[in-house]
């Protein structure tokens, strides 16, 4: 509603096709940011981050770093920012009038993706009513105060709008000392959608995983005649994502899996009852732990020796910027010397 009282309102409402709750807020705070101290909104913009650690921002080089389940994800999430920007340019035009630059310069790609990260990152989810002038559910919400409020996975917590007190309110299960830092828990996610969506990791974790890619099983059990079929039915039974382990152990879909995987394919018969949970004989137990402790190793050392590195490379880079400065900054210290 913010939105759509605001001066945008009359330009979303006539738009055809309609536009989507979250491109009306992303184009709405790229326009209050634009105005600067002159918007109402100036003392929230300003303490938003200029820029975000999530996928949308990384350089290509780092994200060819990431594994590459999340690697996808990643670029899924930077297609999306661009899909935003690149396909409503119209309606970004229609804006011009209210623009005191033009509007390539106000409603740029740049200006959309910090728009989309600060929306993506810090709103809630609250329910609206229906409204005909947006398409799709109204469900997000930015909540200034609560931006200050960060992550931790052990904390426990009730969220929600309270309709009587019209108030978003946030209460804590397990309490918060005076005078320490108070946190809330975005939910049970893993670090890699902690990443993506917010772009920070939480150490310690409890609900930290690896994904384990199909491809990386098509590789370890490569020469078995049957792999193609196994793997079709797999995918075709929706058993081929989700597949992690943890500092417990394996999941049970990967260990349902490769229990799958480790019948012949005249046991065909058996396929569906062992998706259905049914363990076949110790044999084919042990064939499974032993095909996911060679899954960890082929996971572990490639990617440690790569990061390694990487690592060093960085590191190297690092010192050779800041001599680099240390040097420039030499001849400006001695020009502003007294003679």
């Amino acid at each position: 509603s913010t939105v759509l009282d605001s001066y945008l309102g009359p330009y979303i409402k006539s738009w055809k096709p309609r536009l989507s709750p979250l491109l009306a807020l992303c184009v709405f705070l790229a326009c209050e940011r634009h105005l600067g101290e002159a918007s109402d909104w100036f003392p929230y913009i300003d303490v938003l981050p200029v820029a975000y650690a999530c996928p949308a921002y990384f350089a290509d080089d780092v994200v060819a770093l990431l594994p590459s389940g999340v690697r996808r994800r990643a670029l899924e999430q930077r297609e999306a920012v661009l899909d935003i920007h690149s396909s409503h340019r119209r309606f970004f035009r229609s804006l011009q009038p209210i623009l005191s630059q033009p509007v390539d310069e106000v409603l740029t790609y740049e200006a959309l993706r910090w728009a989309w990260c600060s929306v993506n990152t810090r709103s809630v989810f609250m329910s609206h009513p229906p409204n005909d002038s947006l398409s799709g559910p109204d469900v997000y919400a930015l909540a200034p105060f609560l931006d200050l409020l960060n992550h931790r996975p052990d904390v426990q917590v009730k969220a929600s709008f309270n309709d009587v007190t019209g108030c978003y309110e946030i209460g804590s299960v397990s309490g918060t000392l005076r005078y320490q830092q108070a946190f809330i828990n975005y939910g049970c996610h893993d670090n890699q959608r902690l990443m993506l969506e917010y772009g920070f990791v939480a150490p310690g974790n409890p609900d930290r995983v690896v994904y384990v890619d199909a491809d990386l099983l098509c590789d370890i059990l490569r020469g078995d005649g049957s792999l193609d079929q196994k793997i079709k039915f797999l995918k075709e039974n929706k058993f081929l994502h989700n597949l992690t382990v943890s500092s417990e152990g394996p999941s049970w879909r990967l260990m349902t899996a490769l229990r799958l995987l480790s019948l012949p394919q005249t046991l065909y018969h058996l396929w569906k009852a062992v998706l259905l949970g049914q363990v076949q004989c110790e044999e084919r137990e042990e064939w499974s732990v032993q095909t996911i402790s060679r899954l960890l190793l082929r996971c572990d050392q490639p990617v440690r020796e790569q990061l390694d590195v990487v690592k060093s490379l960085r590191q190297e880079e690092r010192c050779i910027l800041g001599s680099c400065l240390e040097a420039l900054e030499g001849p400006a210290r001695r020009d502003d010397m007294p003679t």
